[in-house]
Parts: C-alpha cells; structure tokens; sequence
C-alpha cells in the first residue's frame, strides 16, 4: 500500500508536467500505424512489418532543434510494438527511446502512443522496432537532420541519397525466435537476401555475366534479372550528373550480416559517422556495421558514357548471401543500361585486419566534437562469452545473460519499486583466469535482470571483452550500440584487456564520437561517455538473435530528477495500477472542476 501510495502521489506530477518546446523550433507531426503486409521485397513474396502501408517505412527529415510528434498505433494483431529512434540522445524524455521493458512499455494491440521528443543535433540517423525481432520483420525507416537553418555543414555536395541497408529471410521473425529459444537450438542461419532501401534481388541475377569464381562478387542466382521500374524489388537506382559531388548517407539496420559497402570505379570519402562529423579520409570501400551511419562524398568523375554497380556484401561471417546491387545512373543514360564493369569485389570475410585499420582511420573533426574527459570515474569491463543456462544456449555479459523484465526500469527505479528486478549489483568485470581462447560451460552462468547504476554527471570507461563461443576456434564480430548517449571510442586490442597496458595506448585527443562500436573476435574496445542523461539506458549487441539471446546490459543514471514521465509509458507490470491511478486522478480533478 505504501509503494502504490507513493505511485499516486506522483501522478499529479505525471500527468501535468511536459518538458517545454526549445525556442524557436517547429513541431513536426505524424500519424503512423504499424502493421503486416505482403510485400515482395526480394523477388518473393512474404509478410513484412510497416508503417502505413510502406516498406521501408516513411523517411522522417527534420532539421536540429525540431520536435517531432509521432502518434503511432498498433495495428498488429497479436503482438507489442515499440519504436528507437537511434542515435537520438533523448535528453529529457527519455521515456521516448522507444526500448521496451527499458524506457516503456510494449504498445499493445489497437493502443496508440505519442513519441514526443527533439532532434537536437544533425546527422544520419534511422529508427527501428525495439521489441522483441521487429527489426527482422522490417520494421525500420530512415531519420535525416538537417543543420539548422543558418547554419553550415562542414563540406559541400550538390545532392544527396540516402541508403538504408539491410538483411532480410524468407523464415519468420516468430519462427527464428522460437528457434533460438528451443531445446535443441535452431540458429536463424544467414540471410536471403541483402537489401538497400527495402529491395534486393533473390531469384534472379543482376549481374549474371560477372560470376567471379570462389568469390561473393555477384548477385548470381541464375537467370538474368529483367527490370521495368516499377516492380517491387527493382533495385532503386541513383541517378547523377557528370562532374558533381554527391553525399551518400548509408545506415546499416541489418539483423545480423556486418556489410562492406563500394560504388565501382569510385573513391568515397567519409565525412560523418554515427551523426558526428569526422576528419575526412578517403577510401575505396567501408565496412559498416549493425547499428552504424556514415555519410560519404562521392565525386561523378568517371566515363559519363557509362552506368556503376554499387554493392553491399557481407563481412565478418562465412557469406551465404550474394551482394545487393543497385546502379549508380549516368544521365542521360538509360538507369538499367548494364554497367561494363563487374561489381566491386566484397573483402574476404574474415579480414578483420582490413576491418580494424579502417576503424582506426575515424578520427573526429576538429572544432566540431568535444573532446573527452582525460579521466574515468569508474571503469567497467563487459566479457561476452556464449554460455549453456538451463540448457539453452544463451549469450552471457560477465556470465549474466540479460532478460528483461515486466515494468520497465524507468518506471521501477523512479518509483523505487522492489522485487520489479533483481537489484543486486551486476559484476564490473569478470575472473582474472578466464581462457579468452577456450570455450568454457559456465556452469554459474546465470539469466538475470540486474542494471549498473551510474552517478549522474560521472564519466564512465567500458571495456567490451571479446572472447571464444561455444566452438572453439569461433569469436564473433558485435556491433555494441549505446541508447541515450554518444561515446569516444577510445582503442582497439587484441586479446585480454591489461588497463595498466592499454590506457597507455588510448586516443584522447581526437577519438570518434559515435554510438555503435565493433569489438573485433578474441579483442576488446574502449568507450568512454559522461552519464550526463537521466534515465534508465539499453546497452547491448545490435545483432538481434544475440540481444534475443541476452547479449545485454542496462545502464541507470539520475532517474530520480526525471520529470514528466507519460502515465502510459509505464503503465504496466508492477506500475499496471498507475493507469488506474491516473483515471481516478482525471476523474477527482473533472469532479474538482
């Protein structure tokens, strides 16, 4: 009675309090409803998950400053829905994250939700499902913002094209988690088909007469591909005029597959990653992982008489799934008009040297991006190890494989609710005599729901631990993405983490600033962020069977100043009363009036 006293005594505050609009912004708003549809986004036919009908769904372009207001219902059926808008910070409302169990709860059936929040920095972005494998079933679109209006980007282009990557089965998104959850283990195998901007190419070849033997070059699947257009997996080609500069803003929403991504012919130099603007370099190709954003500069200075391929191919797995291709467009060339020359040769997937030299090219711009704090206030250390619980196969962060809970944390650390998870305090590292190279059972390993709580304003270093799966022999890529904050990518190493060692070696002067980091296979990688947003934050492996499988961690920061929390964000498990709550609160103040 205590606890639900205390609950209803901030009701009041709930329901009044909204963060106020920033000065001299606008408001932008929309009416989405999601649901499932037939689409045909590789050539065959299957059920994906939309937004008013469209696959992909709708781009959202703001410009830094802008609020935005998305009213979204849940037309599903059968099933929550919730909505991230990654590599938005969310300062000050954090119950829009769009993370549930973490920030709110799912949106059930035929329920409507406002995400309500500001944009507050330019940069590449997207948004996706955050709800159990939504992202899988293609519930993701682009999130564009621009700089605000009298302000200048630093580097000029005259046009853009935004291309959404992603990876894409011909299984369910039920079935797939099922499997991962079964006795015996079904793992989801590699994807169909890779996809840009929701189309790709599974039946048929678009570059049939370029098979290059040993190598995942093609999109080779027999016959020639035939395109009019108007065809629901024709590539979406890039049409360009000779001798001018074109950005290129590349967002990876793969499930699983980490992506080389080239234009034939041409060099492509980086300029933004992750929303930040970095030191600019120039490349034939990039990797780019779940969960990361690039912006590109790319110069048409080639044979105008002549068409380009443009591919994404996957790295870091053996690749079972051909290039996606599209065409980079000539004008006045015909868009089809079959390029001369074969598509760029994807790397050799397990290259990881060529990966790691490529991630240490990112450097920030100068005068652009704080720089970091010399020091930490605490340092944390992340082992991701594959561990048996129960008899399931499961992934583990310092042998704790991550389950979330009924009431999300935000609405269960605010209201100091017990037994809504367990409160122990989460290991900060892991045994001094852990194998990294032997495969161990972990018979201590557990499935729990424990969150790191950190001081408010405090910096914070994470050390992300790489070590072997349950194979020998086998240590994966994960693409680590942080809600709520960027980061500095401090360094790289190979095998154990010796702080004495690696600090030594870390990059204070101009790291990256990003939200997704790669932690290379039998390596670690250093972050360092200033828990400087109140709220309770997701951490964890952009891979989405490795997240279904508790590749995660929760961070906690100031959740007592958080103010304005919508009563329906949280108005489930243990805080289900406060809905009730608050319609006996509507009802008193009608009465009142």
């Amino acid at each position: 009675m205590e606890t639900l006293g205390m609950i209803i005594n901030f009701i009041a505050v709930l329901l009044l309090i909204r963060p106020p609009l920033p000065l001299g912004s606008k408001t932008q708003h929309f009416k989405w409803e999601v649901g499932y549809a037939f689409r045909s986004p590789d050539c065959v036919e299957g059920l994906v998950m939309g937004i008013n009908g469209q696959f992909p769904g709708p781009t959202i372009r703001a410009e830094a400053g802008d609020t935005l207001h998305v009213e979204l219902t849940n037309r599903l059926h059968t099933e929550g829905v919730v909505i991230h808008w990654h590599g938005i910070r969310q300062f000050g409302t954090p119950w829009a994250d769009g993370t549930a169990s973490v920030s709110q709860c799912a949106i059930n059936p035929g329920e409507t939700f406002v995400y309500r929040f500001k944009v507050d920095k330019a940069g590449t972005h997207f948004y996706h499902g955050h709800y159990g494998m939504q992202r899988s079933a293609g519930l993701y679109g682009s999130l564009i913002v621009d700089v605000a209006e009298g302000e200048k980007e630093p580097f000029d282009y005259d046009g853009e094209f935004s291309l959404l990557l992603s990876d894409w089965w011909h299984q369910s998104v039920h079935e797939q988690e099922v499997g991962l959850s079964s006795m015996p283990f079904r793992w989801i195998g590699e994807p169909q088909s890779l996809l840009i901007n929701g189309r790709g190419q599974y039946t048929c070849s678009f570059a049939s007469s370029f098979i290059v033997a040993g190598s995942n070059t093609t999109a080779g699947r027999g016959r020639q591909c035939q395109f009019l257009g108007h065809e629901e997996c024709a590539p979406q080609i890039l049409p360009v005029l000779p001798n001018r500069t074109y950005r290129l803003r590349l967002a990876s929403a793969t499930s699983l597959a980490s992506l080389n991504f080239a234009v034939a012919s041409h060099k492509l130099v980086v300029v933004e990653a992750d929303g930040n603007y970095v030191q600019p370099f120039a490349v034939d190709d990039l990797d780019i992982y779940s969960g990361e954003t690039y912006s590109v500069l790319l110069t048409t200075d080639q044979n105008p008489a002549a068409n380009y391929f443009i591919s994404a191919g996957v790295r870091g797995r053996q690749p079972n799934t051909t290039q996606a291709l599209t065409i980079l467009n000539y004008k006045p060339n015909p868009p089809f008009k079959p390029p001369p020359l074969p598509p760029p040769v994807t790397p050799r997937w397990d290259d990881f040297d060529r990966s790691k030299r490529f991630s240490l090219k990112i450097h920030a711009l100068a005068g652009r991006s704080p720089k970091p704090p010399m020091k930490s206030n605490r340092q944390i250390v992340l082992l991701n190890t594959q561990n048996t619980v129960n008899g399931l196969l499961r992934w583990s962060i310092n042998n704790i494989s991550l389950a979330l809970p009924a009431t999300p944390y935000l609405g269960s650390i605010k209201f100091r609710l017990k037994h809504a998870f367990d409160g122990a305090p989460p290991p900060e590292t892991f045994l001094a005599n852990y194998d990294l190279m032997r495969p161990l059972a972990n018979p201590n390993s557990t499935i729990g729901s424990r969150v790191y709580r950190l001081r408010l304003n405090s910096t914070v270093d994470v050390v992300l631990q790489n070590a072997n799966a349950m194979k020998e022999n086998v240590s994966e890529i994960h693409p680590w993405h942080l809600h709520g904050h960027d980061f500095w990518v401090l360094g790289y190493g190979e095998g154990r983490f010796v702080a004495a060692e690696a600090e030594r070696h870390f990059n204070l002067e101009d790291p990256p600033l990003k939200n997704t980091a790669v932690v290379y296979p039998y390596g670690w990688t250093a972050i360092r962020f200033v828990a400087d947003n109140p709220g309770a934050w997701a951490f964890h492996c952009h891979v989405e069977a490795h997240l279904h499988m508790g590749m995660g961690v929760v961070f906690a920061e100031g959740v007592d100043r958080v103010r304005g929390i919508p009563v329906e964000a949280i108005a489930c498990g243990s805080t289900a009363k406060m809905r009730m709550a608050s319609n006996d609160e509507r009802g008193q103040e009608l009465t009142r009036d």
